[in-house]
């Protein structure tokens, strides 16, 4: 086990659970240790990363941010799994729908992750790799999503390097089925797939694609809690 803390992670080993739900905006994170942690502790403040340790249901589970896009959740969850030993991390976050049915406050289950990202090269594979969640979690976040009774997709998700594209190509991923697009899940999947650990992304659509329909930051940070009861329920 490597020495902690780490570049990016101020905790000491032993301070995050094995269990880490997390979010791309600190804040977000937060809303997440007040709404769900009981007795929760800061472990984490550096670069405003806000990251909590409490219990859940009498279970002990962490939540932390991971910023924006591959490079950046790509850092912190490779430090989660390999130098904190962390067997679980589910992402909650946006993402915008590429699909007619697909609507603004629909959960969106990432079971595979495309991506534009050269991330995976690193791994020096003979091919392409196919990033995907765990099932386990995955079959327990649809059950928990039609318990709850919030609509829901399961599919695969473009993960992109690019949020102002100057030549978006959305018809190519939507011919191959490609019901979404955000920007983080490919990493995730090949950081948990690399160390043998378990991940799963479930987004809350905040925008999209086909209609031009949008959301604000605040209802974003504030109101897309049916992702977290559903990442909750995993624990």
């Amino acid at each position: 086990m490597a020495k902690t803390p780490t570049p990016h992670i101020g905790a000491q080993y032993g301070e995050i659970a094995e269990t880490v739900i997390m979010a791309g905006d600190p804040l977000r994170v937060k809303l997440m240790a007040e709404k769900f942690l009981e007795n929760p502790v800061q472990f984490n403040n550096v670069r405003n990363m806000l990251g909590y340790t409490g219990t859940y249901n009498g279970k002990r589970v962490s939540v932390m941010g991971h910023g924006m896009g591959i490079p950046s959740i790509g850092i912190y969850t490779y430090e989660l799994f390999n130098f904190y030993d962390v067997k679980t991390i589910v992402r909650v976050g946006s993402a915008g729908s590429m699909h007619p049915d697909l609507h603004i406050g629909d959960l969106m289950i990432a079971m595979g992750a495309c991506t534009d990202s050269n991330y995976g090269s690193q791994y020096e594979m003979p091919g392409t790799y196919a990033p995907i969640a765990d099932f386990s979690l995955l079959r327990q976040a649809v059950e928990s999503a039609e318990r709850f009774g919030y609509p829901y997709r399961v599919g695969n998700v473009l993960s992109s390097d690019i949020f102002y594209s100057a030549n978006p190509h959305n018809d190519k991923w939507m011919a191959m089925g490609v019901q979404a697009v955000e920007m983080e899940a490919a990493a995730l999947y090949m950081n948990a797939a690399y160390a043998g650990k378990r991940a799963l992304v479930i987004c809350t659509i905040s925008d999209h694609l086909l209609t031009g329909e949008v959301t604000t930051a605040e209802e974003r940070q504030n109101n897309f809690t049916h992702m977290m009861d559903v990442a909750f329920s995993l624990i």
